[in-house]
Protein backbone atom coordinates (compact mmCIF):
# COMPACT_ATOMS: atom_id res chain seq x y z
CA UNK A 1 0.00 0.00 0.00
CA UNK A 2 1.21 3.59 -1.03
CA UNK A 3 1.89 6.19 2.26
CA UNK A 4 1.68 8.89 3.44
CA UNK A 5 4.76 11.37 2.90
CA UNK A 6 5.81 11.56 6.25
CA UNK A 7 4.46 11.93 10.08
CA UNK A 8 4.52 15.83 9.63
CA UNK A 9 1.88 15.74 6.49
CA UNK A 10 -0.11 13.18 8.19
CA UNK A 11 -0.64 15.16 11.66
CA UNK A 12 -1.75 18.13 9.55
CA UNK A 13 -4.48 16.35 8.30
CA UNK A 14 -5.81 14.49 10.65
CA UNK A 15 -8.27 16.90 12.03
CA UNK A 16 -9.64 16.46 8.71
CA UNK A 17 -9.59 12.87 8.18
CA UNK A 18 -9.11 10.62 11.68
CA UNK A 19 -6.97 7.69 10.85
CA UNK A 20 -5.55 7.29 6.77
CA UNK A 21 -6.56 3.52 6.37
CA UNK A 22 -5.79 3.71 2.48
CA UNK A 23 -3.87 5.04 0.14
CA UNK A 24 -4.09 4.95 -3.60
CA UNK A 25 -2.17 6.56 -5.83
CA UNK A 26 -3.84 7.36 -9.63
CA UNK A 27 -2.46 6.50 -12.47
CA UNK A 28 -2.46 9.77 -14.22
CA UNK A 29 0.04 12.04 -13.26
CA UNK A 30 -0.16 15.01 -11.76
CA UNK A 31 1.85 18.47 -10.98
CA UNK A 32 2.10 18.25 -7.38
CA UNK A 33 4.63 16.43 -4.81
CA UNK A 34 1.78 14.44 -3.52
CA UNK A 35 -1.47 13.13 -4.96
CA UNK A 36 -3.80 10.17 -4.12
CA UNK A 37 -7.23 8.85 -2.71
CA UNK A 38 -7.23 8.48 0.44
CA UNK A 39 -9.50 6.46 3.21
CA UNK A 40 -9.82 7.49 6.31
CA UNK A 41 -12.03 7.47 9.65
CA UNK A 42 -13.84 10.64 8.17
CA UNK A 43 -14.59 9.38 4.85
CA UNK A 44 -12.69 9.09 0.90
CA UNK A 45 -10.80 12.00 -0.32
CA UNK A 46 -8.98 13.41 -3.00
CA UNK A 47 -5.84 14.77 -1.55
CA UNK A 48 -3.35 17.05 -3.16
CA UNK A 49 -0.21 18.58 -1.81
CA UNK A 50 2.96 20.91 -2.63
CA UNK A 51 5.94 21.98 -0.23
CA UNK A 52 5.07 24.86 1.11
CA UNK A 53 7.89 27.29 -0.60
CA UNK A 54 8.16 29.99 -3.02
CA UNK A 55 8.13 28.99 -6.67
CA UNK A 56 5.62 28.00 -9.27
CA UNK A 57 4.01 25.22 -7.83
CA UNK A 58 3.72 26.80 -4.46
CA UNK A 59 1.57 29.25 -6.29
CA UNK A 60 -0.53 26.88 -8.54
CA UNK A 61 -2.16 25.03 -5.40
CA UNK A 62 -3.03 28.59 -3.87
CA UNK A 63 -4.42 29.26 -7.07
CA UNK A 64 -6.45 26.07 -7.26
CA UNK A 65 -7.76 26.42 -3.57
CA UNK A 66 -8.59 30.33 -4.47
CA UNK A 67 -10.70 29.36 -7.29
CA UNK A 68 -12.65 26.46 -6.54
CA UNK A 69 -15.49 27.84 -4.72
CA UNK A 70 -15.84 29.85 -8.21
CA UNK A 71 -15.95 26.49 -10.70
CA UNK A 72 -18.63 24.71 -8.68
CA UNK A 73 -20.34 22.45 -10.15
CA UNK A 74 -17.98 21.80 -12.91
CA UNK A 75 -15.18 20.73 -10.59
CA UNK A 76 -15.01 18.59 -7.51
CA UNK A 77 -15.44 20.61 -4.20
CA UNK A 78 -12.85 21.53 -2.39
CA UNK A 79 -13.75 20.06 1.64
CA UNK A 80 -10.61 21.63 3.78
CA UNK A 81 -6.70 22.70 3.28
CA UNK A 82 -4.72 23.16 5.97
CA UNK A 83 -1.00 24.22 5.76
CA UNK A 84 1.22 27.70 4.59
CA UNK A 85 2.96 29.98 7.22
CA UNK A 86 5.21 27.81 8.80
CA UNK A 87 4.05 24.28 7.83
CA UNK A 88 6.14 22.52 5.29
CA UNK A 89 3.18 21.14 3.03
CA UNK A 90 0.25 22.95 1.41
CA UNK A 91 -2.63 20.19 1.43
CA UNK A 92 -5.79 20.44 -0.44
CA UNK A 93 -8.79 18.13 0.44
CA UNK A 94 -11.65 16.93 -2.31
CA UNK A 95 -14.46 15.52 -2.57
CA UNK A 96 -13.93 11.67 -4.38
CA UNK A 97 -15.61 11.84 -8.25
CA UNK A 98 -16.15 8.29 -9.52
CA UNK A 99 -15.31 8.50 -13.06
CA UNK A 100 -12.91 8.23 -15.98
CA UNK A 101 -11.08 10.15 -18.24
CA UNK A 102 -12.76 11.51 -21.80
CA UNK A 103 -11.42 9.35 -25.09
CA UNK A 104 -10.41 12.00 -27.53
CA UNK A 105 -10.27 9.54 -30.69
CA UNK A 106 -11.98 9.50 -33.43
CA UNK A 107 -15.87 8.96 -33.47
CA UNK A 108 -15.52 8.56 -29.78
CA UNK A 109 -18.97 9.31 -28.11
CA UNK A 110 -16.81 11.28 -25.81
CA UNK A 111 -16.27 13.90 -27.72
CA UNK A 112 -19.66 16.03 -27.82
CA UNK A 113 -19.25 15.90 -23.38
CA UNK A 114 -15.55 17.71 -24.28
CA UNK A 115 -17.20 20.44 -25.87
CA UNK A 116 -20.35 20.27 -23.50
CA UNK A 117 -17.31 21.06 -20.50
CA UNK A 118 -15.71 23.85 -22.66
CA UNK A 119 -19.63 25.38 -22.80
CA UNK A 120 -19.94 25.13 -18.91
CA UNK A 121 -16.33 26.51 -18.16
CA UNK A 122 -17.42 29.18 -20.22
CA UNK A 123 -20.67 30.08 -18.96
CA UNK A 124 -18.14 30.47 -15.06
CA UNK A 125 -17.37 34.05 -15.91
CA UNK A 126 -14.66 35.52 -14.48
CA UNK A 127 -14.54 36.04 -10.44
CA UNK A 128 -12.71 38.94 -9.01
CA UNK A 129 -10.68 36.80 -7.31
CA UNK A 130 -9.37 35.66 -11.06
CA UNK A 131 -8.91 39.06 -12.23
CA UNK A 132 -4.92 39.90 -11.54
CA UNK A 133 -4.49 36.76 -13.23
CA UNK A 134 -3.24 37.56 -16.32
CA UNK A 135 -2.80 34.48 -18.99
CA UNK A 136 1.16 34.98 -20.21
CA UNK A 137 1.97 31.11 -20.94
CA UNK A 138 2.07 32.52 -24.78
CA UNK A 139 3.36 35.94 -24.40
CA UNK A 140 7.41 34.96 -25.37
CA UNK A 141 5.91 33.31 -28.48
CA UNK A 142 4.24 36.07 -30.23
CA UNK A 143 5.69 38.58 -32.59
CA UNK A 144 4.40 41.98 -31.58
CA UNK A 145 2.31 43.53 -29.00
CA UNK A 146 -0.69 43.72 -31.17
CA UNK A 147 -0.27 40.04 -31.63
CA UNK A 148 -0.10 39.43 -27.88
CA UNK A 149 -3.40 42.07 -27.15
CA UNK A 150 -5.39 39.23 -29.39
CA UNK A 151 -4.63 36.57 -26.29
CA UNK A 152 -5.87 39.37 -23.77
CA UNK A 153 -9.91 38.60 -22.90
CA UNK A 154 -11.84 38.66 -19.51
CA UNK A 155 -12.74 34.86 -19.45
CA UNK A 156 -11.74 32.26 -16.65
CA UNK A 157 -9.41 29.92 -18.62
CA UNK A 158 -8.65 26.38 -17.31
CA UNK A 159 -5.76 25.63 -20.46
CA UNK A 160 -4.65 22.28 -19.44
CA UNK A 161 -7.20 20.95 -21.35
CA UNK A 162 -6.73 16.94 -21.87
CA UNK A 163 -8.06 14.16 -21.70
CA UNK A 164 -7.36 12.87 -18.23
CA UNK A 165 -8.75 16.63 -17.05
CA UNK A 166 -11.72 16.07 -18.40
CA UNK A 167 -14.03 12.93 -16.52
CA UNK A 168 -17.13 11.47 -17.04
CA UNK A 169 -18.96 9.19 -14.71
CA UNK A 170 -22.41 8.30 -13.41
CA UNK A 171 -23.26 11.23 -11.64
CA UNK A 172 -22.24 13.41 -14.16
CA UNK A 173 -18.73 14.90 -16.10
CA UNK A 174 -15.84 17.36 -14.33
CA UNK A 175 -13.42 19.44 -15.95
CA UNK A 176 -10.88 19.17 -12.95
CA UNK A 177 -7.36 20.17 -11.75
CA UNK A 178 -7.38 23.68 -11.90
CA UNK A 179 -4.13 23.95 -11.18
CA UNK A 180 -3.19 27.24 -12.89
CA UNK A 181 -6.73 29.45 -13.75
CA UNK A 182 -5.68 32.31 -15.79
CA UNK A 183 -7.42 35.16 -17.12
CA UNK A 184 -7.27 35.32 -21.03
CA UNK A 185 -8.87 35.39 -24.81
CA UNK A 186 -12.10 32.60 -24.40
CA UNK A 187 -11.40 30.65 -27.64
CA UNK A 188 -7.66 29.74 -25.86
CA UNK A 189 -9.63 26.99 -23.85
CA UNK A 190 -10.91 25.61 -27.13
CA UNK A 191 -7.75 25.81 -28.74
CA UNK A 192 -5.99 23.89 -26.81
CA UNK A 193 -8.50 20.89 -27.42
CA UNK A 194 -7.76 21.14 -31.07
CA UNK A 195 -4.27 20.45 -30.36
CA UNK A 196 -5.43 17.94 -28.79
CA UNK A 197 -7.51 16.20 -30.69
CA UNK A 198 -5.15 16.14 -33.47
CA UNK A 199 -2.81 14.71 -31.01
CA UNK A 200 -5.51 11.98 -30.71
CA UNK A 201 -5.46 11.24 -34.22
CA UNK A 202 -7.94 13.72 -35.64
CA UNK A 203 -7.63 15.56 -39.17
CA UNK A 204 -7.24 19.15 -38.32
CA UNK A 205 -10.98 19.13 -40.02
CA UNK A 206 -12.38 17.36 -37.52
CA UNK A 207 -10.50 18.90 -34.65
CA UNK A 208 -11.80 22.60 -35.91
CA UNK A 209 -14.97 21.16 -36.70
CA UNK A 210 -15.56 20.50 -32.92
CA UNK A 211 -14.06 23.56 -31.80
CA UNK A 212 -16.27 25.10 -33.67
CA UNK A 213 -19.56 23.45 -31.51
CA UNK A 214 -17.76 25.90 -28.29
CA UNK A 215 -19.66 28.89 -27.94
CA UNK A 216 -16.05 30.49 -27.41
CA UNK A 217 -14.33 29.71 -30.76
CA UNK A 218 -17.88 30.52 -32.30
CA UNK A 219 -16.66 34.34 -31.13
CA UNK A 220 -13.34 34.42 -31.58
CA UNK A 221 -11.32 36.67 -34.42
CA UNK A 222 -9.57 33.84 -37.15
CA UNK A 223 -6.45 36.54 -36.60
CA UNK A 224 -6.38 35.81 -32.82
CA UNK A 225 -7.10 31.98 -33.56
CA UNK A 226 -3.90 31.96 -36.23
CA UNK A 227 -1.71 33.95 -33.87
CA UNK A 228 -2.27 31.41 -31.15
CA UNK A 229 -1.82 28.49 -33.15
CA UNK A 230 1.74 29.63 -34.21
CA UNK A 231 2.60 30.62 -30.77
CA UNK A 232 1.64 27.36 -29.19
CA UNK A 233 3.48 25.72 -32.38
CA UNK A 234 6.60 27.93 -31.32
CA UNK A 235 6.18 27.34 -26.88
CA UNK A 236 5.73 23.49 -27.79
CA UNK A 237 8.55 23.25 -29.89
CA UNK A 238 10.99 24.93 -26.97
CA UNK A 239 9.26 22.57 -24.34
CA UNK A 240 9.70 19.90 -25.95
CA UNK A 241 13.45 20.90 -26.96
CA UNK A 242 13.75 21.04 -23.42
CA UNK A 243 12.10 17.73 -22.11
CA UNK A 244 13.28 15.18 -24.95
CA UNK A 245 12.39 12.44 -22.91
CA UNK A 246 8.70 13.53 -22.40
CA UNK A 247 7.53 11.91 -25.95
CA UNK A 248 4.06 13.37 -25.29
CA UNK A 249 5.54 16.91 -25.26
CA UNK A 250 6.63 15.92 -28.46
CA UNK A 251 3.75 14.59 -29.79
CA UNK A 252 1.76 17.59 -29.10
CA UNK A 253 4.58 19.62 -30.37
CA UNK A 254 3.86 17.18 -33.99
CA UNK A 255 -0.05 18.26 -33.37
CA UNK A 256 0.45 21.76 -33.01
CA UNK A 257 2.73 21.64 -36.58
CA UNK A 258 -0.24 19.55 -38.03
CA UNK A 259 -2.61 22.88 -37.19
CA UNK A 260 -0.76 25.27 -37.92
CA UNK A 261 0.10 24.34 -41.47
CA UNK A 262 -3.94 23.73 -41.59
CA UNK A 263 -4.38 27.52 -41.08
CA UNK A 264 -1.69 28.65 -43.31
CA UNK A 265 0.82 29.57 -40.12
CA UNK A 266 3.56 27.29 -40.02
CA UNK A 267 6.24 29.68 -41.51
CA UNK A 268 5.16 32.10 -38.21
CA UNK A 269 6.24 29.37 -35.90
CA UNK A 270 9.18 28.57 -37.32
Amino acid sequence: MAELPDGHFRELIRPYTGEVTKVHIPKQGFTTEFAAVIDSEKGPFFVKAMFNRPGGRKDSILRERAINPYVQPLSPRLLWSVGGDDAGWIILGFEVIDGRGLDFEPGSPDLPLAVDLLNRAANLGLPDVARDWTEDRWDAYVSSEDELALLRGDALLHTDINPSNMVTGPAGSWLIDWSWPTRGAAFIDPACLVVQLISAGHTPESAGGWAARCTAWANADPKAIDVFAAADLRMYRAVAAQRPDQAWLGALADAAQVWADHRGVAEAGM
